[in-house]
């Protein structure tokens, strides 16, 4: 009898604990965003402008973190083997989908070791170059590239980066492959094409638009299906000589793995919130992005979209040969 009553104390504890654990607030405390890349770039942004919102929604702090290095692993890496609490999420982009092809040792699971929350927004990309680049079209861009491609040189933020990416498949795009410039990050690469030290590049409008506005680089085009409003001049690569180009870099919010559903759902809610903020909206739309549609802002489209994009990009990372260590 003494121990059939001790066995029902027990199970009456942990059962109280359970009950008190699914009961306690979330979030009590401050919520780590980890952006894998330095501040100030395209990821960066798009980043702060969500976590601004989303602390209004969770009454709490939401800070961005950035933990750069080898095109986002090592912040991936860090989110995946933190505690699944919700205090740690993490917004990455279409690297997340890349990485497991351009990095043949991972110390992660892409799609195992995250749980996901929801999609964020689609950036479109614009191909750009120095303000002395003798191209004035994309078509002249084309002929000067094959024609001189021993002596071009493109520039991109890192093995991973969405600019690496863009160069990769219009390389593949144009059967020519040209001098690579890597850079640490999409600042410095910025800076040298500023300064006319490299040719040209492919980079996120969150990145590129207010250059192309100052008229402090030449744009040919869009890497989009359609026309962005805020470059409504620029046309797509489609409509500029490059039928069939197509590259946007979509953003993604993660969790680590075993992270409760309560808590995802509370995350997925604060994102969906955020991308119908006026204000996340207008900013996007000032960098040329807008938000995905509600339907995108969840665990099950993000999740669903990263397997088809792992699966899209393999071979395409594969035919480049193009690999991490």
């Amino acid at each position: 009898m003494k121990s059939i009553f001790l066995k029902s104390m027990v199970g009456l504890a942990l059962c109280a604990s359970a009950f008190a654990h699914a009961q306690t607030p979330y979030p009590t405390k401050t919520v780590t965003m980890v952006v894998p890349f330095a501040a100030g770039g395209p990821t960066d942004t798009v980043a702060r402008l969500v976590a601004q919102s989303m602390s209004t929604t969770l009454k709490q702090t939401v800070i961005v973190e950035n933990v750069g290095g080898a095109g986002g692993t090592i912040g991936a890496a860090r989110v995946a083997k933190s505690a699944p609490d919700g205090y740690t999420i993490f917004l990455h982009h279409i690297g997340m989908s890349t990485a497991p092809t351009l990095y043949r040792k991972l110390s992660y699971n892409a799609v195992d070791d995250f749980e996901p929350v929801g999609l964020v927004t689609d950036v479109p990309m614009t191909f750009i170059a120095r303000s002395n680049f003798p191209a004035k079209d994309l078509k002249e861009l084309l002929a000067y590239v094959k024609a001189n491609k021993d002596k071009v040189t493109y520039a991109n933020a890192g093995v991973g980066s969405a600019s690496h990416l863009c160069g990769m498949l219009f390389m593949t795009a144009i059967d020519t492959e040209l001098t690579t410039v890597p850079y640490k990050g999409t600042g410095p690469a910025m800076n040298d094409l500023l300064g006319n030290q490299v040719d040209f590049m492919c980079d996120q409008t969150t990145n590129t638009t207010s250059q192309i506005k100052s008229g402090k680089v030449k744009a040919y085009a869009v890497t989009t299906k359609k026309r962005v409003p805020s470059l409504s001049n620029l046309p797509t690569m489609n409509e500029a000589g490059l039928p069939g180009f197509e590259i946007a870099v979509w953003h993604g919010l993660y969790a680590p793995k075993g992270t409760p559903k309560p808590i995802i759902d509370s995350l997925a809610t604060a994102l969906q919130v955020a991308l119908k903020d006026a204000t996340v909206k207008q900013r996007f739309a000032d960098l040329g992005t807008e938000p995905v549609a509600a339907d995108q802002a969840t665990p099950e489209a993000l999740r669903a979209h990263l397997k088809s994009e792992i699966a899209k990009w393999a071979p395409i990372i594969k035919k480049a040969g193009v690999y991490a260590d």
